[in-house]
């Protein structure tokens, strides 16, 4: 057993001796309880919330390291610098959350029904994050959670469902719904995302995407491609991604990137989903992986072929995806952050798991991860092109 830890101790110290050369920036923070939700609700502020379903849980915004946005590069800082700003208590564990954008309100979903809570951030004298109410999902006593989305059009709208069938977006204040989807279709869905204003997207937990345009109150959530695409392609469970229009260029479609818990990775055009139009495997699960709940993939907002991968142990994986083509090949990751395997004791699950990560808006090469052993990081990683 000592020399298990000695190694383990001897890989910490490695760590942190290479971080000097392969980070611009790093901070370490650690949670009262781990968190499995990081949003965004500001450039220099994130929600996290606990997930534990054996008690009430914390939602918390943070401020960010102010470090991290100086001017001079900081170099290494794993100081606990984060900033507690606003905080609330949720009755049940929160599996998503998402702010709506413009506005002060956040929605979340969990266990133990398909219901979505809507939240006010409020800072006053209590800075409290307040419960507003709930919004039904479906038949609303499913044994699951629902999967959300939010978009401020004329006013702020909630996109939520737990199956293709059942998916809807409502309008926050006045529980108004806006569109409910028509389709017999009866998969799971692993997510759901606004395309733009009058579009949806979702990714069943099968793999297979759907389209709807919610001008159509009672519109058709359409399969747009055959079922077998998804598990010709590594099948298992997935979940999806959305890039909106990269680097704010003007006329630029969406992009949608797929990760299936067997490692395989598919972009598609939206301009033409009948066919992927990039593909590649690239993580493994660990044998030790307790499940695919926690599968991640996200575009990076200001690098036009970046994209990251989570979930399958303690890792963040960046791809350059450049010089994919639609033909699933073996791809090496062109970063990979392994703070959150050193940051943390090993717990009674075993090593730490990534939960989430998520990409800092405007910074190009920073993110936020969050593992299961309640560690926080903030990242921005040196490109080993040596690019600014």
């Amino acid at each position: 057993m000592r020399e298990e830890e000695e190694e383990e101790a001897g890989g910490a110290d490695a760590w942190l001796l290479d971080s000097l050369r392969l980070y611009n920036d790093l901070h370490v923070y650690e949670l009262h309880e781990p968190t499995r939700v990081i949003a965004w609700t500001g450039e220099k502020r994130v929600c996290v919330a606990g997930y534990d379903d054996r008690r009430r849980n914390e939602i918390l915004r943070l401020l960010l390291p102010p470090r991290l946005f100086a001017k001079e590069n900081q170099g290494l800082c794993p100081e606990r610098d984060f900033k507690l700003e606003l905080g609330g208590f949720a009755d049940r564990p929160v599996y998503s959350l998402k702010h709506v954008p413009e506005t002060s309100l956040l929605v979340t979903s969990g266990p133990p029904d398909s219901s979505v809570q809507v939240w006010c951030m409020e800072q006053d004298e209590t800075d409290v994050i307040k419960p507003l109410g709930t919004i039904p999902t479906g038949k609303g006593d499913e044994p699951a959670w629902a999967k959300i989305a939010t978009a401020s059009s004329t006013s702020a709208w909630v996109l939520h469902g737990l199956k293709t069938s059942d998916v809807q977006v409502t309008e926050i204040e006045s529980r108004k719904i806006v569109f409910r989807a028509a389709s017999a279709n009866q998969d799971e869905l692993a997510t759901l995302e606004f395309l733009d204003q009058t579009t949806v997207l979702a990714c069943s937990a099968k793999g297979q995407l759907f389209l709807a345009d919610i001008r159509q109150p009672q519109g058709l959530l359409g399969a747009v491609e055959d079922a077998s695409i998804a598990s010709a392609l590594g099948g298992g469970r997935w979940c999806a991604g959305v890039r909106h229009n990269p680097l704010g260029s003007v006329g630029d479609h969406p992009r949608i990137a797929r990760l299936s818990a067997g490692g395989c990775i598919v972009l598609t055009d939206p301009r033409n989903m009948t066919s992927p139009l990039k593909a590649a495997t690239g993580c493994r699960p660990a044998s030790n992986l307790p499940g695919s709940e926690f599968l991640c993939i996200s575009f990076a907002p200001q690098l036009e072929e970046c994209l990251a991968v989570s979930g399958f142990d303690g890792t963040v994986c960046i791809y350059d995806t450049q010089s994919w083509g639609p033909a699933p090949q073996e791809r090496e990751p062109l970063f990979v952050h392994r703070g959150h395997i050193f940051s943390g004791a090993e717990g009674a699950d075993g090593p730490a798991l990534v939960t989430a990560h998520t990409w800092h808006p405007s910074k190009p090469r920073t993110l936020l991860s969050a593992a299961t052993d309640g560690s926080l990081h903030v990242w921005d990683w040196a490109d080993p092109s040596g690019a600014s």
